[in-house]
């Protein structure tokens, strides 16, 4: 493991709320792979609803408060494209990111242990935070470990050339570089259709 199990799912849910956008990532927010791919084909935005919101509550384990209402989703859709500045931004632009995210929720980190799996780890807002100000402050402290550990280049987006998603390699040898089994798969059958090509020519 590179990173602590908490920092690690922070990470793979901050680039899941990301990758929601329509055209984005590999769905792995709450849709199957399958499914998400057809909807970023199709440029839809898979966080739209507060059923959208709770089935990604769900798929990444959140603690705390939810009011369940339309006005927290769209506090959790504008926070996306802040979030997304993380994989494009130079080491300092992400560290002035991370820390005004940061002093805006005034984060105070304490230790909680409110799940068998994972033990003690970090929380840095209470659990009746707005559900956003939780999310930005995860993704917050999850990069910290991130920059601390000299590991931003695991920050990418993805290789295809149709695809804007983001994710985070945890590969050993730092090999990934598609957000999705989807996207490598069309990337291969698209070199292979231009090597037939080639041959035939």
């Amino acid at each position: 493991m590179l990173f602590t199990h908490d920092t690690e799912v922070a990470l793979q849910g901050t680039a899941a709320v990301v990758n929601s956008r329509s055209g984005a990532g590999d769905g792995s927010n709450h849709l199957p792979a399958e499914a998400a791919a057809r909807a970023r084909a199709e440029g839809v935005d898979t966080l739209v609803h507060v059923a959208d919101l709770d089935a990604f509550e769900r798929e990444w384990r959140w603690s705390g408060r939810r009011l369940r209402d339309r006005a927290e989703v769209e506090r959790v859709r504008a926070l996306r494209p802040r979030l997304a500045q993380l994989w494009d931004l130079d080491e300092q632009g992400v560290v002035d990111l991370v820390n005004t995210l940061l002093a805006e929720a005034r984060a105070m980190p304490r230790l909680v242990n409110h799940d068998d799996e994972w033990g003690w780890h970090l929380h840095a807002t209470d659990d009746d935070a707005p559900f956003a100000t939780r999310m930005a402050v995860e993704a917050a402290m999850a990069v910290v470990d991130v920059v601390r550990a000299g590991e931003l280049g695991r920050l990418r987006r993805c290789g295809a050339d149709d695809c804007d998603g983001v994710f985070v390699d945890l590969s050993r040898n730092r090999s990934k570089r598609f957000c999705s089994t989807t996207c490598g798969n069309r990337v291969a059958a698209a070199a292979y259709r231009g090597r037939q090509s080639q041959q035939e020519v």
